[in-house]
């Protein structure tokens, strides 16, 4: 296997990874991300005990233990350009090796679970409600960057979504990828299931109207009555997406929940979204950590 250069796998002056500023022995298997740094606090107040808190920029990790379970909670910022960088440093504290900056020849296999918030994009899933996804839909171009293999199912999904949207030639090639099976059939009971979009903006991506038009006002009321099959498109964010189609290509395990805090067919928006959130991660850590 080859050297990586450091250019490409930036190590600083405490042999941490540039971004994430964490050793490899600093970080668990399982692990939680969420968008805000702030909401890293809000998950390991929960821990029985911690080990560590580091920091650079917006990414905040803290690792710990709740029993017997090894955690460690990651904030990511928002988007799929943090998501690239957070998946991929992640990757490689688990799997390369810093002293030789060669790949180890026996990988590690992360837990990867996002605990967020997102608006619902069907009446039957009311605010404050939770979602797990089954696959995130990307309409944000990260994962072209990326050789990816999709199953037929998969492909057919995403020609549906083509046809169905009408999304021309000022927005990227959708892609998408699925949930990992062995996490998401224990976050079944009290969870939503379907498809989740994954936009590059909060405004204009996902329709909202303040001072600007839009170049496809109709999709935020296109995407509601998507179908194939039994799925369905439930919700839309910034990160399932790539944390699927990047977790999927590094051979890691991930599943992303959300906390909906906007319902965007009844236009509705969470009068309490921090307590929706909140009982979102108490949840998570129950089933992650078998103590409910």
């Amino acid at each position: 296997m080859n050297r990586i250069p450091e250019s490409e796998l930036i190590i600083n002056a405490r042999g941490a990874i540039y971004h994430l500023n964490l050793r490899p022995e600093e970080l668990a298997q399982t692990i939680i991300t969420v968008g805000d740094p702030d909401r890293v606090h809000e998950v390991s107040k929960y821990f029985d005990t911690i080990e560590g808190k580091y920091n650079h920029r917006e990414f905040v990790t803290h690792t710990g233990t709740i029993g017997n379970t090894r955690l460690s909670v990651v904030s990511t910022g928002i988007g799929t350009d943090n998501i690239d960088i957070v998946l991929n440093e992640l990757d490689a504290l688990a799997n390369i090796d810093f002293e030789t900056r060669i790949e180890k020849e026996i990988k590690t296999r992360l837990k990867i679970i996002r605990v967020g918030t997102s608006g619902s994009l069907q009446a039957d899933i009311p605010v404050d409600s939770f979602v797990a996804s089954t696959h995130g839909l990307g309409i944000d171009n990260l994962m072209n960057f990326y050789r990816q293999d999709n199953n037929e199912e998969e492909y057919a999904i995403v020609e549906e979504f083509r046809n169905h949207t009408q999304l021309g030639q000022y927005i990227a090639a959708p892609y998408i990828a699925s949930a990992a099976p062995s996490l998401q059939k224990d976050f079944v009971e009290g969870f939503h299931h379907g498809i989740t979009v994954t936009c590059p903006g909060f405004y204009g991506p996902q329709g909202r109207i303040l001072r600007l038009p839009l170049q496809y006002p109709d999709l935020v009321d296109r995407l509601p009555t998507y179908r194939y099959g039994n799925h369905r498109i439930t919700n839309f964010e910034m990160e399932t997406a790539a944390i699927y189609g990047l977790g999927k290509l590094l051979k890691h395990y991930c599943l992303s929940l959300s906390a909906i805090v906007a319902n965007r067919v009844e236009k509705e928006f969470s009068k309490d979204g921090g307590k929706a959130v909140e009982q979102l991660i108490v949840k998570t850590l129950e089933i992650l950590c078998g103590t409910k």
